[in-house]
């Protein structure tokens, strides 16, 4: 008996702690399953109910297939490398892009990240070469210019034996790309090269 009949109950002060929702995530039928649900939800913009669902999801699947999944996340931690040239992820020492005899190898595209070379190459209207900076420069993140590929693209347009005409700056519009965009400038400006901005 909670209450006796005709009392008078205060509202304000009656906890029902066994209407507590009930937290599945809490109770793992498997210590296999939690583990994995634990490696899913590290994963950037993943929370552990995301999680669950894609390890029951894969449990679901056939081995094979879930083994094919599992040994591709693996070759890329342990083959994939950053181009030597412009510093894309590549399969090999030296990315497609930069190895094509297709390309104009006077103009470089300046980007942040593998994102926007993927995005750029979408449009299908850019034909040159590219340099993946990184990141961009960030104070308040604790990103200084030397954290940045920054020197790797000086000297590539200072190199006389593969001399650039013009350099494209594609950094994202925020105070942090204006500010590498400004920085990159005034390391770039002592070489007779265009500077555009998009």
């Amino acid at each position: 008996v909670l209450f006796e009949a005709g009392a008078k109950i205060d509202k304000e002060c009656v906890t029902l702690e066994f209407f507590k929702p009930f937290d599945i995530l809490e109770s793992f039928s498997s210590r296999l399953l939690q583990s994995a649900v634990e490696e899913f939800s590290g994963l950037p913009g993943i929370g552990k109910k995301t999680a669950l669902r894609l390890v029951l999801h894969l449990l679901k699947q056939d081995a094979r297939q879930v083994e094919r999944f599992s040994e591709s996340i693996v070759r890329l931690r342990n083959e994939a490398v950053f181009c030597k040239t412009c510093n894309n992820i590549s399969d090999q020492a030296e990315c497609d892009i930069c190895r094509s005899v297709k390309r104009d190898r006077g103009l470089i595209c300046v980007v942040e990240d593998i994102r926007d070379v993927m995005a750029v190459e979408n449009t299908g209207q850019y034909n040159g070469l590219y340099h993946v900076l990184g990141g961009i420069i960030s104070p308040m993140d604790g990103i200084g210019p030397a954290d940045l590929t920054i020197d790797s693209l000086e000297k590539r347009v200072s190199d006389p034996l593969h001399p650039v005409r013009e350099v494209i700056f594609a950094l994202s519009t925020t105070m942090e790309g204006d500010t590498t965009n400004f920085y990159l400038y005034r390391r770039l400006q002592p070489y007779e090269l265009k500077i555009s901005v998009i």
